[in-house]
């Protein structure tokens, strides 16, 4: 790894930490930086999500004033969390390499998807995860969430516009109390899956290293800079990048 490579990659780490601060979508940046770079597609997917789980650690400091989520409610969706990211993680490591480039467009359509439309959900999902939240509510949250760390543990990128629309369609709106929230269960989807990743010797460590340190910043700075800009921006930028890559992996996939 260059000079110039290792810098390209320092800034991808920045943006798609700072990114996944704001709500999520930093590894519609970190991957196709990483496959732009010569690392292949399934390694390139490891590596990001390690890279991206420290920033998503980082950032979750600066909105710990947001964080107002009962130990009842919170302990299943951390399970479900653990669980949905392990599979996923194996799942990955099990995928071939054309395969996962022909399943990775439909991925970051579908994460852009919901979160551009999550909140439509809300009428028909809707529920209060506060001390009042019943039984019934917080095992349908947690199976929601089951399934988002599935898709969390398998590809990161896209995991916090996963997260955000599950919140959103739990009947969640403050995007900063959302932003709390997923920044807790992302660093569990992503953390189940970075150990699994490491374990199987599928992480390129100079490329990774690099990022850690631009998604730290990236994620630390971005958090809190995020909560003074309005949520429709942060809406509006994260649906663009989501789009954009989609569309780029479409063309790749399919041309």
């Amino acid at each position: 790894m260059d000079f110039r490579t290792a810098i390209f990659l320092f800034f991808a780490g920045v943006l798609g930490g700072a990114l996944n601060s704001v709500a999520g979508g930093g590894g519609f940046i970190a991957f196709p930086a990483l496959l732009f770079t010569g690392v292949p597609p399934i390694a390139a997917n490891a590596t990001q999500t390690v890279a991206l789980w420290c920033g998503v650690t980082a950032s979750g400091g600066a909105y710990r004033n947001h964080l107002d989520v009962p130990r009842r409610v919170l302990a299943p969706l951390l399970i479900a969390s653990l669980v949905g990211g392990l599979f996923g993680a194996l799942l990955l490591l099990r995928t071939p390499a054309h395969t996962f480039l022909q399943v990775l467009p439909w991925l970051m359509l579908g994460a852009t998807l919901m979160f551009a439309f999550g909140h439509r959900l809300t009428a028909l999902f809707r529920a209060d995860l506060g001390n009042t939240a019943t039984s019934a509510a917080i095992t349908g949250a947690s199976i929601f969430e089951l399934l988002v760390s599935v898709y969390g543990g398998y590809f990161g990128g896209g995991l916090g516009i996963m997260n955000l629309a599950m919140l959103s369609a739990i009947g969640m709106s403050d995007i900063h109390a959302m932003n709390a929230l997923k920044s807790v269960l992302g660093s569990a989807i992503n953390g189940v899956a970075v150990v699994t990743f490491l374990a199987a010797r599928a992480v390129y460590f100079k490329q990774a290293a690099v990022m850690i340190v631009g998604a730290i910043l990236g994620g630390w700075f971005g958090a809190h800079y995020a909560q003074k800009l309005p949520a429709t921006w942060i809406r509006g930028f994260v649906i663009f990048v989501g789009a954009s890559m989609s569309v780029y992996f479409f063309v790749r996939a399919y041309r």
